[in-house]
């Protein structure tokens, strides 16, 4: 097929996806959904990595999270060490190269992790929602409306 250099710029500036699995019975995972709309509009070469690296984690929490039930909510753990998991409740970003996530440990004590996005490696995980609240805290579906009021 020929493409105009118009196209071929375009697709350059287009993110790409790709996920496979073991099983067909695998459930949707972000690689498998369209950018949204607040994320697509923006040339991925104007972002900054720490932008590009958060818009794509809301990506990822808010299709795990869209795979618990209403008795989980989402948290990371932390390799290396004992410093246990981290209920998600906040992420931010720090231009050029910094991401913030703000939550609270099992204990239901305060924590910050500041991270380089050459150092970005997370793991999701499900963790039973705090006691104290009636409905489970849903933050990626919350940071995705965020992304698309841009």
């Amino acid at each position: 097929m020929i493409q105009t250099s118009a196209e071929v710029h375009e697709a350059s500036a287009l993110p790409c996806a790709r996920v496979v699995h073991t099983g067909p019975n695998a459930p949707r995972t972000a690689e498998m959904e369209p950018l949204p709309e607040g994320v697509a509009a923006e040339p991925i070469e104007s972002k900054s990595p720490a932008q590009w690296a958060y818009e794509r984690l809301i990506l990822y929490i808010q299709n795990f999270e869209s795979q618990l039930d209403d008795e989980h909510e989402v948290a990371m753990g932390f390799t290396g060490g004992d410093a246990g998991v981290l209920r998600i409740e906040g992420i931010g970003y720090f231009d050029p190269d910094i991401v913030t996530f703000y939550g609270s440990d099992e204990d239901g004590s305060r924590n910050q992790l500041i991270q380089h996005v050459t150092q970005l490696s997370v793991m999701l995980r499900a963790l039973p929602k705090a006691p104290e609240v009636e409905e489970p805290r849903r933050i990626g579906f919350r940071l995705a409306a965020d992304l698309e009021k841009k």
